[in-house]
């Protein structure tokens, strides 16, 4: 069969477009645009406007990038009509979204810093809102991704910058087609594209299939009106995914037409906040809803939900800081509170609130409650609403809890749907892992100890007893475990990880080995903790979580209280954390404790941002952190409880959010026999034939899979040489994902604690060699050429995170240096061979390859003690750096001052320069015909300066 051209795609899909009821216009360019605009908006506005009050409205819409466009395209524009009278104008109709104008063109061109030709635009009242851009089929949908990328740097703010003002983007080879909002080009990643799908989260992606549905006039209108958020706290534009837009539908119909309660069945990680966020924003502008109130059951996540809320709309919320506030709100105007279910229980429980809100009883107040798996199960729920008797209540939740999960209480077992019933929508982690929404588990089970010499069965019940399994003995063979794995399962501390232990006495044992490790040198890991330190910590039941808590439930005991915790000398749990806190404050140059409530909560605010930015590499904890922490990236859980059921699924939805491809996996090590619990849990939640897609295979699968990888790897270059005979780029480009996919396989691998080269297939310096070619195709692909032919693989996503290794630097290398000069002679050879090896399969020392030989070539010998190295080469590095500007400005005649500007700028921007930059600091300014040329020859001069002299070097 024939490959469909992009051509016959396109036109295709105009077509289909118009039998959707769009209509076709021919616009070659920015003028005939701007005159399509003008016809269009008069059209909707049913007005005829002059040139000077056309004129106008370009001015006041010309302003800012993509996110100020985007609002100004939801609000009216003013203008003087030219009677002098103050007129505005609808770019587009939001209440009514099928009543606007449609439009479809092919092949406009702008011309910004480089002249661009667009695939397919659909104009919605003459605005180009949406954007389609196609790649031929077997083409990467990357390389369609990455040309939107390029244009929003090259042409889309050109002009009057009205292509700024689209939303959302569709992506598609024919077979799999995608969409995404126009976020900012630095948040915008291809983990944020996404399929579409029907209700029951089947996906669509054939393009004729997505375009009748996603496509069609009013669903696009609507998505675009309704479902793209504006997010206040990056400046940047998001879109709900399929399953977030069914879920909203869902309850916004069930409210507009009934009374019943339902819930929202959405796995942990799929962005419940968001889904939850956009709900609460529709039904507050329902006439028939008096009120929405988003409850939550702990403080961090009610300060944590106003954040994010308020990041989505600015100001649509007040956080309510304690049950008096509440009661103001409630009884004012606020058309949408935030609060935790402590507060409201309080509200409606006690006398003195009751009569300031008696008059909501009747109201239709809609109550939507977060995580209702945790909060909604005892004499609380039946409070509230025994007193709100005309409201409406939904719940979210990734566990909902059935029969096999249900604690009872004085009011029996109580399922999910006896509390709610009908679930309105779901989806469970089965799908979110097929739509890459999360990551799969690795889950590894580690036995700890030994008995007469044999090392103990895992399956044998005998280690569960609670005396072997706190054994200091065992306890400290976990802890020696993660010291010499820890690096494994982070890819060197790229990511970071959480400990939970059974009890806090537990943890304190914990805390204190690894802190005594480390204070003797064994590792270099920071290790923090945290737990509430009531009387009756040490009680909390294994699998569970903590009693919900707040500022004012954190358990400070008086300092003359005792108890027999197990403890060390009978010290109470804070003097212990005390001290721990003590630790954590000369790590960070801080200065919390536990001497009252503020002080710990902040501290507990502060740890929270320290995972996330990666600055704690093991946080051990009991239950904290457990549940409602979210951090993309945290890649580890260190188990050493016994979990089950929604507690366990839970724990581990800590590791899956989806990051990089680097992350390719959420790692579960379990120093206990948690392998039954984990498929009862899997089986509850999706069902047991669902395992191997929530699951990785074992070592040996991915081994055998690697060597089916290598295998089509030697079809493609059956040597290595072989790689520089390919005789054009599309066998390049099959090398190129041939040995991707063998990176991609190698990186799971590398995460397994038996991991071993000698296992598979490829010898390691024949996965060294075809590396270095493969990074010498990524030189050739980045490099910039006077031709004006565009290689199809620099639309590669060469996915170099892969071979990246933040212990391969220049650091290293010195550190290198230092032994080869203290060698004996006859090692010095071998040993230089080996570090010019070294550089040549490391992406980030490729490029200082050549200066670095050359240091050891004429500095080295000259070097009297090794110690001394690090400072010959910095004053080597900056004599070679000034000396290449220097160079850089002779050879292409430039302006010396104003070169070192521009390379400054660009270290701090990370954008590469423009054309007419460059051009302006040349001393004779070439011609037309050769400006171009020019311009992209010294911009690549200086990306490769920059790459070389700069990158990497601050280890050093």
């Amino acid at each position: 069969m024939t490959i469909q051209p992009e051509q016959t795609l396109e036109n295709n899909l105009v077509d289909q477009l118009v039998q959707l009821g769009y209509n076709k216009v021919i616009l070659r360019d920015e003028q005939d645009l701007l005159g399509n605009l003008k016809t269009q908006l008069e059209k909707h506005n049913r007005v005829k406007l002059s040139e000077g009050s056309f004129s106008q409205i370009l001015n006041f819409i010309n302003k800012g990038g993509v996110f100020e466009r985007a609002k100004i395209l939801r609000d009216r524009v003013p203008y003087l009509d030219e009677m002098g009278e103050h007129r505005t104008i609808e770019l587009v109709n939001q209440l009514h979204w099928c009543q606007n104008e449609f439009q479809v063109t092919q092949q406009l061109s702008m011309e910004g810093t480089y002249r661009n030709r667009y695939d397919v635009t659909i104009l919605i009242n003459g605005l180009p809102l949406a954007q389609i851009e196609l790649k031929r089929r077997g083409l990467e949908l990357k390389e369609a991704f990455k040309q939107t990328l390029r244009y929003g740097i090259h042409s889309f703010g050109a002009g009057q910058g009205l292509f700024q003002f689209i939303q959302l983007f569709v992506i598609s080879n024919g077979v799999n087609t995608k969409y995404y909002a126009n976020s900012s080009l630095k948040d915008r990643s291809f983990k944020q594209t996404f399929y579409w799908t029907d209700p029951k989260n089947q996906l669509i992606t054939q393009l004729q299939a997505f375009t009748d549905v996603f496509l069609e006039r009013c669903h696009l209108a609507k998505m675009i009106t309704k479902y793209v958020v504006l997010n206040e706290g990056n400046k940047t534009l998001m879109v709900l995914r399929p399953y977030q837009y069914f879920a909203t539908e869902a309850i916004v119909e069930r409210v507009k037409t009934s009374d019943k309660f339902g819930y929202i069945w959405h796995t942990t990680g799929s962005g419940k906040t968001l889904t939850s966020f956009k709900t609460a924003q529709i039904l507050c502008n329902l006439p028939e809803v008096h009120k929405v109130v988003f409850v939550v059951d702990r403080k961090d996540l009610d300060t944590q939900t106003v954040e994010e809320f308020n990041a989505f709309s600015k100001g649509s919320i007040d956080g309510t800081n304690d049950t008096k506030t509440l009661v103001r709100q409630l009884e004012g105007d606020a058309r949408l509170i935030v609060t935790t279910i402590q507060k409201l229980n309080t509200a409606v429980s006690k006398t003195r609130h009751l009569g300031k809100i008696g008059q909501l009883r009747d109201k239709k107040i809609v109550f939507i409650f977060d995580e209702c798996h945790r909060s909604q199960f005892g004499k609380t729920h039946e409070q509230i609403k025994g007193f709100f008797e005309g409201s409406q209540m939904f719940g979210f939740t990734g566990t909902p809890i059935f029969e096999q999960n249900a604690g009872t209480n004085s009011y029996g077992k109580r399922t999910t749907k006896m509390l709610f019933g009908d679930c309105l929508h779901k989806y469970v982690i089965t799908d979110a892992i097929r739509d890459e929404n999360v990551l799969k588990f690795s889950v590894e089970y580690i036995s700890t100890f030994r008995k007469k010499d044999q090392i103990l069965d895992i399956n044998v019940e005998a280690i569960d007893e609670e005396e072997v399994m706190t054994a200091p003995q065992r306890l400290e063979s976990i802890v020696e475990y993660i010291i010499q794995n820890h690096g494994k399962k982070t890819h060197n501390r790229e990511f970071t990880s959480i400990l939970c232990v059974p009890s806090v006495p537990v943890l304190i044992q914990y805390y204190q080995l690894f802190h005594r490790k480390r204070q003797e040198g064994a590792h270099q890991l920071k290790v923090a903790t945290i737990y509430s330190y009531g009387q009756n910590v040490d009680l909390i039941e294994d699998g569970g979580f903590e009693d919900d808590w707040e500022e004012s439930e954190f358990g400070i005991a008086a300092d003359n209280e005792r108890a027999p915790y197990g403890l060390p000398g009978a010290k109470h749990p804070r003097e212990y954390l005390d001290e721990f806190i003590g630790h954590y404050n000369q790590d960070f140059n801080t200065n919390y404790s536990t001497k009252d409530s503020k002080l710990f909560y902040q501290y507990y605010i502060d740890i929270a941002k320290k995972v996330k930015k990666k600055q704690i590499d093991v946080l051990l904890v009991v239950n904290m952190f457990l549940t409602g922490f979210d951090s993309k990236s945290l890649n580890t859980l260190y188990v050493d409880k016994n979990l089950k059921f929604h507690g366990l699924i839970q724990a581990y939805s800590r590791t899956n959010r989806i990051l990089n491809e680097l992350k390719s996996q959420g790692n579960i090590v379990c120093f206990r026999n948690l392998k039954s619990a984990t498929d009862e849990a899997i089986t509850l939640f999706s069902n047991i034939a669902a395992k191997d897609e929530i699951i990785l295979q074992p070592y040996e699968d991915y081994v055998r899979k690697f060597a089916e990888a290598y295998i089509k790897l030697l079809q493609i270059t059956p040597t290595v040489d072989s790689v520089n005979h390919l005789p054009s780029e599309v066998e390049e480009l099959e090398f190129i994902k041939a040995f991707r996919e063998l990176m991609r396989i190698k990186n799971v691998l590398g995460t397994f604690t038996e991991f071993s080269f000698a296992d598979l297939a490829m010898p390691e310096q024949t996965f060294e060699d075809y590396k270095s070619k493969y990074l010498d195709l990524y030189d050739k692909a980045k490099g910039h050429t006077q031709k004006e032919k565009v290689s199809i693989l620099q639309d590669v996503d060469f996915e170099l995170e892969l071979i990246h290794r933040d212990e391969i630097n220049v650091s290293y290398i010195l550190k290198l240096l230092a032994k080869l000069k203290d060698a004996p002679l006859e090692e010095r050879e071998k040993q230089e061979q080996a570090i010019v090896d070294l550089m040549v399969g490391e992406s980030q020392l490729r490029s200082k390859r050549e200066l670095i030989e050359k240091f050891i070539r004429e500095n080295l010998p000259q070097i009297g003690d090794s110690e001394q190295i690090p400072e010959e080469f910095e004053q080597f590095w900056t004599r070679e750096r000034i000396e290449a500007v220097r160079m850089l400005s002779e050879e292409e005649g430039l302006e010396p001052a104003p070169l070192e500007d521009l390379i400054a700028r660009y270290i701090y921007t990370e954008k590469e320069p423009l054309r007419d930059e460059v051009v302006s600091i040349m001393k004779d300014k070439p011609g037309l015909a050769k400006r171009k040329s020019t311009a992209e020859r010294v911009i690549g001069k200086i990306v490769d300066f920059v790459e070389t002299f700069i990158s990497g070097i601050a280890a050093a």
